[in-house]
């Protein structure tokens, strides 16, 4: 595991930031699709980390990870926004959706504190991605530029304690699929999206 400047709960920011700057965190993710365990996860974060706000970043594709039945990008992008409508400090983001692919985490963080110069980004990953975080493109950049939270993940452990609901985003596409029952799983404002999109 490389050695980071990951953040505590309630840690300053290895860089100073200037009083009317947002902390964001960015929680990345192809949201396909978004869950109740994913807004869980960002809420928790965000209160225990002391951050203004965590955009979710919905993927057009991830290098490391090739999903054939990934929904259109517009169409779960346009669902998160449901899905977080009343959701305090928690807000969708379609940054990656306007970036050259594949979808590179340097690229997004960059260009993001380049065209929000009053936001300071520290980036949200699991246990299981700081495992390999090596592989990373530019990951020792990122590192360098930019603070980690990491949450745990399966067997892997983080740096903040989290709630994390058993549901995934697999789980829910084969329950539409089989006709069976979604509800808590996903927001209640996006549920008959989630049937309409799926169900195939």
């Amino acid at each position: 595991m490389p050695t980071s400047s990951i953040i505590e709960p309630k840690a300053n920011s290895q860089k100073p930031i200037a009083k009317s700057q947002r902390i964001v965190g960015l929680f990345g993710g192809s949201f396909n699709p978004i869950h109740n365990g994913q807004i869980a996860l960002a809420k928790a974060v965000r209160q225990q980390c002391g951050l203004d706000e965590v955009w979710l970043v919905v993927s057009p594709q991830n290098p490391l990870k090739q999903e054939s039945d990934l929904l259109d990008d517009q169409l779960r992008y346009e669902m998160a926004c449901e899905a977080l409508k009343d959701v305090e400090g928690v807000k969708a983001s379609d940054i990656e959706l306007h970036l050259p692919k594949p979808s590179y985490t340097w690229t997004t963080l960059k260009s993001l504190s380049q065209g929000k110069p009053d936001c300071t980004f520290s980036l949200v990953i699991g246990g299981d991605n700081w495992a390999h975080f090596q592989r990373w493109y530019h990951w020792q950049d990122i590192l360098r530029e930019y603070d980690v939270i990491v949450y745990p993940r399966d067997e892997h452990p983080g740096t903040i304690d989290v709630p994390l609901l058993p549901v995934s985003s697999t789980e829910i596409r084969q329950r539409v699929k089989e006709g069976k029952s979604i509800e808590g799983l996903v927001p209640e404002s996006i549920e008959p999206l989630v049937r309409k999109h799926y169900h195939l």
